[in-house]
């Protein structure tokens, strides 16, 4: 799919998709109660990581038949498969399970278009809070609110002290508290799931210091909010993240907007290697 093609009505389209996964995801949120399994990795799994999965796999093949599908619930393709592809869907159908479970409604379904390396279309839709972030290169990042208003964000550009930095609701780490106490005075948020770039993205919070590890899917689409409404996702490094790497993990990485204020603080932390 060429960049030139993106365009309102594609987001729509993928837009349309998040929200019928989300419909699918609300309605085992609304359960009294539900089945929680463990991946290898002990992170959780519900029928509503599964529900939505296969709602956006079934739509977004009949959609664009031609590019492939990488989700967190497909099952692992090695990179020699996958390294030919110039493009693909990168999905996370529910990101923040844990947030799922605790019921604070701070989980969303992620949908991003990547081509060559790089996400140039994201929707991330928080099903219970009615509220929906979509942006596309050339043309813009938005977030559709609850009152069903849509509004262009843009990241903050002006240095406010004290600084408002989001963190993790769920994940937390030694790391983190010690650059957290370099900083000095600041505006503490806590979030789940990719809310907490989008909160960069529509100028709520300045920065996101993510020191621990996360997977492309949990990212992609909301770097793709972030960085068309004027801020970035680094690693530590202050290179860009990329996509449909051999190693899917990403990097330890730093969500900021325009302002560079936050690189001052970089000193204590040697990048992830």
């Amino acid at each position: 799919m060429n960049p030139s093609s993106l365009s309102l009505a594609l987001i729509q389209e993928v837009v349309t998709i998040a929200e019928k996964a989300g419909e699918a995801v609300m309605e085992i949120y609304g359960q009294e109660d539900f089945a929680i399994s463990y991946k290898e990795d002990d992170s959780p799994l519900t029928r509503a990581d599964i529900a939505s999965h296969e709602i956006i796999l079934r739509h977004l093949c009949a959609f664009t038949p031609d590019l492939p599908v990488l989700s967190e619930e497909s099952e692992s393709l090695p990179y020699a498969e996958r390294k030919s592809w110039g493009a693909l869907w990168l999905v996370d159908p529910l990101d923040g399970t844990k947030e799922f479970i605790k019921r604070n409604g701070e989980f969303t379904i992620n949908i991003a278009l990547i081509e060559e390396s790089r996400p140039v279309l994201g929707v991330v839709h928080a099903p219970a809070l009615n509220m929906t972030y979509f942006a596309a290169e050339n043309v813009g990042a938005f977030k559709r609110s609850a009152d069903n208003q849509v509004r262009r964000i843009v990241a903050a550009h002006e240095q406010h002290m004290p600084l408002r930095i989001v963190t993790s609701r769920s994940h937390r780490g030694d790391r983190l508290e010690r650059f957290l106490e370099k900083i000095g005075p600041f505006e503490h948020i806590r979030m789940g799931s990719s809310l907490k770039l989008c909160l960069v993205a529509e100028g709520a919070a300045h920065l996101y210091p993510r020191l621990g590890a996360t997977m492309e899917w949990d990212t992609a689409a909301a770097q793709c909010v972030v960085e068309m409404a004027g801020g970035t996702v680094t690693d530590l490094r202050g290179k860009t993240l990329i996509y449909n790497k051999p190693d899917l993990h990403n990097p330890h990485f730093m969500v900021s907007c325009p302002s560079p204020l936050w690189q001052n603080f970089l000193e204590p932390l040697s990048p992830q290697s």
